[in-house]
C-alpha cells in the first residue's frame, strides 16, 4: 500500500518547562531539543512508524537548516519529496512542552511561537505530483490549489480544515475534512463543506472521543481509548490521529473502524516526548 503526506514541515525548538514564563521573567527549561516536525512533519512520521512507510511532499526552504530538515526526516525513514523554495529560510518553531509541575498548570500542553513565513508545496514545485495517482491514500494538510489537486489523484484524500482556503481553489472534493472541535484554526464552515463535499467530516475531542458525519446524514461518536502509559505532551496527536485515519481508509477499513485506530494512534502519541511517535506497527 501506498500512502503519502503533503503538507508542512518546520525546523522546531522543543523546549519542555514545568510552566509558561510570566511576563519579565527568567525561566529554566528542564531540557530542549530540536528536530524536523509541524502537522506535516508528525503525520509522516507517523504513517511510517505505523504502516513502514511514507512518502512526504513538502516545501523547504534553500538554507542550512532545510538541508538539515530533509536529512533527519530521511534518517527517520520517510521518502521526502521536497521542492526547494529559492531565497527562503526554513520555518523555524520554537514549542514550549509544560509539565506541569511546580507552580504550573497545563501538563502536557504545547505553546507555540513560529519564527518566519510558511512554507507549502507547490504545483509547479519540481516533484513528481503524477505519481500520487498511484498512491492509496493522501493526508493534506497544506498546499497550494495545484498540489491539492494533484493529492486528489489517489484513492483516499483526507485533509486538515487549516488548509481551507487553497481546498476551496482547488475545486476538487475530498473524502475526509478532519480536525479538532475545540480549535478555531480547524473549524469546518458551509463554504468549506460546499466547495470540498467531503464523504465525511470527523472532529476530534481530545479525553472525550469525537464525533462523525457522514454526506447522507448519518452521524457517530468514538470514544477515547486507555493510554499505553503516562501522558507526557499532546504535540502531534491530532495530526497522527487523521495520518492514521488515512491509512485504514486506504486500506478498507469502514469509518467507525478508522476512527477507531486513529483514537489508538493518538494516544500512543499522547506518552511519547515530541516529535517521538514509537513503534506504531503494533495497531496495524
Amino acid at each position: 500500500m501506498k500512502l503519502a503526506v503533503v503538507g508542512h514541515v518546520e525546523w522546531v525548538d522543543f523546549v519542555v518547562v514545568g510552566r509558561l514564563p510570566r511576563a519579565g521573567e527568567i525561566l529554566h527549561a528542564e531540557s530542549a531539543h530540536e528536530e524536523p516536525a509541524g502537522g506535516g512533519g508528525m503525520a509522516a512520521y507517523a504513517l511510517r512508524s505505523l504502516t513502514g512507510r511514507c512518502a512526504f511532499y513538502c516545501a523547504v526552504g534553500d538554507d542550512a537548516r532545510a538541508q538539515r530538515t530533509v536529512a533527519r526526516l530521511g534518517e527517520a525513514g520517510i521518502d521526502v519529496r521536497a521542492g526547494v523554495h529559492a531565497g527562503r529560510e526554513q520555518r523555524r518553531v520554537i514549542t514550549y512542552l509544560t509539565t506541569g509541575e511546580g507552580d504550573g498548570d497545563g501538563d502536557g500542553d504545547r505553546t507555540i511561537t513560529v519564527l518566519g513565513p510558511r512554507l507549502v508545496p507547490h504545483g509547479d514545485d519540481a516533484v513528481d505530483w503524477a505519481a500520487l495517482a498511484s498512491f492509496d491514500g493522501v493526508f493534506l494538510t497544506a498546499g497550494d490549489a495545484a498540489a491539492v489537486r494533484a493529492a486528489r489523484g489517489a484513492k483516499v484524500l483526507v485533509a486538515t480544515p487549516r488548509a481551507r482556503d487553497p481546498l476551496i481553489a482547488a475545486g476538487v472534493s475530498v473524502d475526509v475534512l478532519v480536525g479538532s472541535a475545540g480549535d478555531p484554526g480547524e473549524a469546518i464552515d458551509d463554504a468549506l463543506v460546499a466547495a470540498t463535499r467531503p464523504r465525511w467530516i470527523v472532529q476530534t475531542e481530545g479525553a472525550a472521543g469525537g464525533s462523525w458525519r457522514a454526506a447522507d446524514g448519518t452521524t457517530g461518536r468514538w470514544d477515547a481509548v486507555a493510554l499505553p502509559g503516562a501522558p507526557v505532551d499532546d504535540y502531534g496527536c491530532g495530526d497522527a490521529f487523521a495520518a492514521a485515519l488515512t491509512a485504514a481508509l486506504a486500506r478498507g477499513d469502514d469509518l467507525p473502524a478508522a476512527c477507531a485506530l486513529g483514537a489508538r494512534v493518538g494516544a500512543a502519541l499522547l506518552c511519547e516526548r515530541a516529535p517521538v511517535v514509537g513503534e506504531l506497527s503494533a495497531y496495524w
